[in-house]
């Protein structure tokens, strides 16, 4: 999947896009902040950002002379294209073949640069509720090679991510698996 999507889309500028505002829909972003973020020029990703616009897959508004960003969430297309960033980034194959198999899995949130919508190789793992060391440890190792990226777990009890919910910054949070617990984002049931 990872070649596939480069294939399609040729400007890793937008697939750089893509990534930040359709992984996590909360994701708002200026241009400045992506051009210091993606380490590219602005002029570059206002190009992308003007397309993007322009395809109305973002929206834009304007802030004094700043404009803000973000996926549109009403666009017809604007799940499959989650979909397939999500699949892109191995999320799909993080819920399959890792949360699936580890026990009692109340649920799963994905934080840090991810969650924001950066593509870093490092995905942090939060998991709420009772998991086997062993059999976590052999899924990480498993899934994180088939999606090529480093996964870093966290397990806790579900009085623990309430202790640590604002230091994790859950609401911020990529809700990928069970019921949520306390935090507004959409949560993916389990299946």
């Amino acid at each position: 999947m990872i070649y596939l999507l480069e294939s399609l889309i040729t400007s890793k500028t937008r697939i750089k896009l893509l990534l930040k505002f359709f992984l996590n829909p909360e994701t708002r972003a200026y241009l400045q902040e992506l051009a210091t973020e993606f380490g590219e020029s602005s002029n570059g990703i206002r190009v992308e950002l003007n397309r993007l616009t322009e395809a109305k897959l973002l929206q834009s508004k304007n802030s004094g002379r700043t404009v803000l960003y973000k996926a549109n969430t009403n666009h017809a297309l604007y799940q499959d294209i989650r979909n397939v960033v999500r699949k892109y980034v191995g999320i799909d194959r993080l819920v399959e073949d890792l949360v699936a198999e580890l026990g009692q899995v109340d649920a799963a949130y994905i934080t840090g640069d991810y969650a924001r919508g950066v593509d870093s190789g490092l995905i942090d793992l939060v998991l709420v509720g009772q998991v086997n060391p062993d059999s976590l440890r052999k899924a990480i190792e498993k899934t994180g090679k088939l999606i090529r990226r480093k996964i870093r777990p966290l397990v806790l009890n579900k009085k623990e991510f309430r202790q640590l919910r604002k230091r994790l910054d859950i609401d911020h949070a990529l809700p990928i698996w069970g019921k949520q617990l306390g935090i507004g984002a959409e949560t993916i049931s389990a299946p």
